[in-house]
C-alpha cells in the first residue's frame, strides 16, 4: 500500500514541458516526509494550503483566505445588526400595540378612564358634521352639472336638427304683409312682404339657449370644483390631522394607566426600574400628544376662516349665474364669469390632439 500511494505522488509531480517530453525530477526529500506524516497521522488541513504552481503554499494565498474570511464575518455582522434592529421595532410594536387594545377595551367597557377635551371635542364633531353635509352639496352639484349638461347638448343637437330642416322645409316659411315706413324726397314706400322661417327661427333659438348653457355650465362647474377641493382636501387633511391626535391620544392613556399600575405595586429595585422606564415613555407620548392637540386646534381654526371665504365667494357665483340664465340675460351671465375669473374651455379643449392619439 505505501509502494502505490508512492508511485501516485511521484506520478502527479511529474511536470511536462511544452514539446510534451518529460522533465528531470527533482530530488526533493520534504516530499518523502510529508507522505510519512499523513501515513501517520493524517492529513492536516488547516495548514494545508494548494496554490497554482505546484506543492506547498505560499504566504499570499494564506492573506487571501484570511481577508476573505474577515470580510464574510463582517458581513454576517452587518445582517445580524439588521435582523437584530427589526427584532427591536417589532418588539416596540407589538408592545405598544397591546397597551393600545387594552386601553381601547377598557374604555369601549367603562373600565378605564380617557383623557378628553371638550371643547376641542365639540369642534372636532361639527367639522364631521359640517364635511358631511357638504358631500352632499357637491353630490347634488354634481348631480345636477350631469343632468343640466345632458340638456345643453339635447339643445344643441335639436337646433342642428331645426337649421337642417330648414333647408329642405320652404313650404313652412311664412309670408306676411309689415309696415315700414321709408321716405325720400320724393317717394314714400310703407308696406314690404316679409318671409319668416320658423324652422331657422327655432334653430337660432336653441343655438342661443345652447350657448348660455354652456356659460351656465362654467359656472357650476367651477363651483363643484372649489366645494371638491374644500371637502376633499382641505378638510380632509384636517381630519387626517384629527386622527393622529386620536391615535397620539390612546397611547397617551395606555401608558398612563401603565404608569399608574405599577405606581401601586411594591417598591423594590426591579419595581423602580420599571417605574423610570414608564415614566420615560409617558413623557414622551405626552409630549406628543399636547403636540398634535395643538396641531388640531390651530388646523380648525384656518380650516373655519378659509371655509367662511370659499363658500361666500362660491355661493354669490353660484346664485348670479343661475338668476342670469333663468332670466334670459346673456350680459348679466357673462359679467358673472368675468367678475369671478372664469374661463371658459373651448369646444373639444378636452379632446386629445391627433398627434397624441396616434
Amino acid at each position: 500500500m505505501t509502494d502505490s500511494i508512492m508511485s501516485k505522488a511521484a506520478t502527479m509531480e511529474i511536470p511536462i514541458n511544452s514539446n510534451g517530453d518529460t522533465g528531470t525530477l527533482p530530488e526533493d526529500d520534504s516530499l518523502e516526509q510529508d507522505l510519512q506524516q499523513v501515513m501517520v497521522s493524517g492529513p492536516n488541513l488547516n495548514e494545508t494550503s494548494i496554490v497554482s504552481g505546484g506543492y506547498g503554499g505560499t504566504a499570499e494565498g494564506s492573506s487571501m483566505q484570511h481577508s476573505s474570511s474577515s470580510s464574510s464575518m463582517a458581513g454576517e455582522e452587518a445582517t445580524r445588526g439588521v435582523a437584530v434592529e427589526k427584532l427591536e421595532s417589532v418588539k416596540k410594536w407589538s408592545l405598544n400595540t397591546y397597551k393600545c387594545t387594552k386601553q381601547m377595551i377598557s374604555e369601549r367597557f367603562g373600565r378605564g378612564s380617557r383623557t378628553v377635551d371638550l371643547e376641542l371635542e365639540a369642534q372636532i364633531e361639527v367639522l364631521r358634521d359640517t364635511k358631511r353635509k357638504y358631500e352632499t352639496v357637491l353630490r347634488l352639484a354634481r348631480a345636477l352639472t350631469t343632468h343640466f349638461y345632458n340638456m345643453v347638448q339635447t339643445q344643441h343637437a335639436l337646433g342642428d336638427t331645426f337649421a337642417d330642416l330648414s333647408q329642405k322645409s320652404p313650404e313652412l316659411r311664412v309670408k306676411f304683409y309689415s309696415c315700414v315706413r321709408t321716405c325720400s324726397a320724393h317717394a314714400c314706400d310703407t308696406s314690404v312682404w316679409c318671409s319668416q322661417d320658423e324652422f331657422g327661427y327655432n334653430a337660432e333659438t336653441q343655438k342661443l339657449l345652447c350657448k348660455n348653457g354652456e356659460t351656465l355650465l362654467g359656472a357650476i362647474n367651477f363651483f363643484v370644483s372649489s366645494i371638491n377641493t374644500l371637502v376633499n382636501k382641505t378638510m380632509e387633511d384636517s381630519l387626517m390631522t384629527i386622527k393622529m391626535y386620536e391615535s397620539a391620544r390612546l397611547e397617551f392613556d395606555a401608558y398612563r394607566s401603565d404608569l399608574e399600575e405599577l405606581g401601586l405595586g411594591p417598591r423594590d429595585a426591579v419595581a423602580i426600574a420599571r417605574i423610570e422606564a414608564a415614566q420615560a415613555q409617558y413623557q414622551i407620548h405626552k409630549d406628543k400628544y399636547e403636540r398634535l392637540r395643538s396641531d388640531v386646534t390651530i388646523k380648525l381654526k384656518f380650516l373655519e376662516e378659509n371655509k367662511v371665504k370659499v363658500m361666500h365667494k362660491q355661493l354669490l357665483l353660484f346664485h348670479n349665474a343661475i338668476s342670469a340664465y333663468f332670466a334670459g340675460n346673456q350680459q348679466q351671465l357673462e359679467q358673472t364669469l368675468q367678475q369671478f375669473s372664469i374661463k371658459l374651455k373651448p369646444p373639444g379643449a378636452d379632446k386629445p390632439s391627433w398627434l397624441e392619439e396616434q
